[in-house]
């Protein structure tokens, strides 16, 4: 099992919900909007901490727990749905998940989802 999370720009998160609807091995997500700050604006791109600098950009927060096959396919799903190649398009970050539980069935790993 894997966790897939990404931080995409708000305007984005339609065209990437129509994209993974069209998987048709999509189990599903949770979308949170939350704020954040990337590497900021000086030079080399790093961050140098002001207090008329510290700001942040409102982003979505996509979490995904799908089976290992599926993975690499929704990553790149996601990944083309959100690229404009602009700065802070986002990220996507993949984990290995030990143990999945439906709550309601006690249904374990790729049937839990």
């Amino acid at each position: 099992m894997k966790e897939i999370k990404a931080i995409l720009q708000p305007h984005a998160l339609d065209r990437v919900m129509d994209a993974l609807h069209q998987l048709p091995h999509f189990p599903g997500v949770t979308v949170s909007d939350c704020e954040g700050q990337g590497r900021g604006r000086g030079a080399n791109r790093r961050f140098l901490p002001e207090e008329e600098t510290i700001f942040f950009k409102k982003k979505c927060k996509l979490e995904i727990f799908c089976a290992d096959s599926v993975c690499d396919a929704i990553v790149a799903v996601i990944q083309k749905a959100a690229h404009t190649g602009n700065p802070g398009d986002g990220l996507i970050m993949v984990a290995d998940l030990p143990r999945v539980v439906r709550i309601r069935t006690a249904e374990e790993q790729d049937d839990a989802v």
